[in-house]
């Protein structure tokens, strides 16, 4: 089969691998309709590339029809269409039965590398579909086949007719988004600020306003990520044309701030020269201009939600300030299953959050190399970018 592998920092292609097996008999074989690539897949083409090893089949956001099964599957068969969740877990274990299925005690990467790079000794999560040496190793989705862990509990069955990009984002965006929005406790009526207006960033807007936000200010300097994130009602600041996006924020908010702030761009987030020069001589390893101005513009009292992801520690972080402002703070992995029950009745009724306006570019799996490079340069107005096996 095709397959997009990893064969280097900023060097993903094509190729021709093995097709998957059954190996357990709770694993299943899907065969892929469309895979999209995720922000987090660009950490993989750069910055995390030293936790990646050559021949790596990547992506974690793949839908597509179960091929075959194995033995101990029973809610899902062939020929049915599904939706594979990016975070890989059993269903019952002490996590998984606390709903926290991105910890999932059953499917952790327990090797002494995923052990060492947490600064606390605790390991990793959930293994993860095509996401490095510390989550697993586990053969991504961005391939005409996927051989699907879990099974058993994992896919998450959808049915025929709506196009896939209906259904496509239950694996990652979706449930991250609501994640996101959940975490943020915006009060009814009240106002989020949203950092970065990504496909992430754009699903948590409109998640918060369907749940009851009054109001959402994005975040953002790329002209399309603004305009799409108007369309669905949201005020949005461009941060290059602005000296201080604290102060526009809290003067929009009469001098307070916003109730909540989300976080929805991560390590590599652009904007500051001191983030870009501290990573490169690795005294950070992240570049953390987003999570400075959210948690610069979020009121006393506010919530701070992170969903973008984060590698290692922060030089300086204001834990005193936000103490003294009294910042509840939440973040982490989207638990895919514990959020579908909300979300896939509006994919059944229609599109009230509009997911079949998020996809900028389809493309066929053969012109992933291209995807990649234009997705990572913002280039051609790339927000979301589907790839049709």
């Amino acid at each position: 089969m095709k397959a997009v592998v990893w064969h280097g920092k900023e060097d993903v292609r094509v190729d021709n691998v093995p097709d998957p097996i059954i190996q357990e008999p709770t694993d299943a074989i899907v065969r892929i309709t469309s895979t999209a690539i995720c922000g987090s897949d660009l950490h993989l083409y750069a910055k995390l590339s030293p936790l990646m090893r050559e021949g790596d089949i990547i992506g974690h956001e793949p839908m597509g029809i179960v091929e075959e099964v194995g033995a101990d599957v029973e809610h899902i068969a062939p020929g049915d269409r599904v939706v594979i969740p990016f975070n890989i877990s059993c269903g019952h274990c002490y996590f998984c039965d606390q709903g926290l299925y991105s910890q999932c005690e059953n499917t952790r990467d327990t090797g002494k590398l995923a052990e060492t790079m947490n600064l606390l000794g605790r390991g990793r999560g959930a293994s993860l579909f095509g996401y490095t040496h510390v989550y697993g190793a586990v053969p991504g989705g961005q391939a005409e086949y996927l051989r699907v862990p879990q099974a058993h509990f994992g896919p998450i069955k959808v049915p025929e007719g709506p196009p896939d990009e209906r259904f496509l984002y239950l694996s990652d965006v979706l449930p991250t988004s609501w994640q996101a929005v959940a975490y943020a406790d915006i009060p009814e009526g009240g106002t989020v600020g949203v950092w970065g207006l990504g496909a992430i960033g754009q699903m948590c807007a409109r998640i918060a306003l369907h749940l009851g936000a009054g109001r959402v200010i994005g975040v953002d300097n790329v002209p399309e990520r603004l305009a799409m994130a108007s369309r669905h009602g949201v005020q949005t600041v461009d941060y290059s044309a602005v000296d201080s996006v604290r102060d526009v924020i809290v003067n929009l908010t009469d001098g307070r701030g916003v109730d909540s702030a989300i976080d929805a761009v991560g390590m590599e987030a652009g904007g500051s020269l001191v983030g870009s020069i501290l990573q490169s001589t690795k005294l950070q390893l992240d570049r953390a201009t987003a999570l400075r101005d959210s948690m610069s513009a979020v009121r006393r009292g506010g919530t701070l939600s992170l969903t973008g992801v984060y590698a290692g520690p922060i030089q300086a972080f204001p834990l005193g300030d936000l103490f003294d402002m009294q910042i509840q703070l939440r973040m982490g992995q989207a638990n895919v299953r514990q959020w579908v029950e909300n979300i896939l009745p509006l994919l059944n009724d229609g599109d009230p959050l509009g997911v079949e306006d998020l996809k900028s570019h389809e493309m066929p799996l053969d012109d992933a190399p291209h995807a990649y490079e234009i997705f990572q340069k913002k280039q051609d107005g790339a927000i979301k970018i589907v790839l049709k096996p």
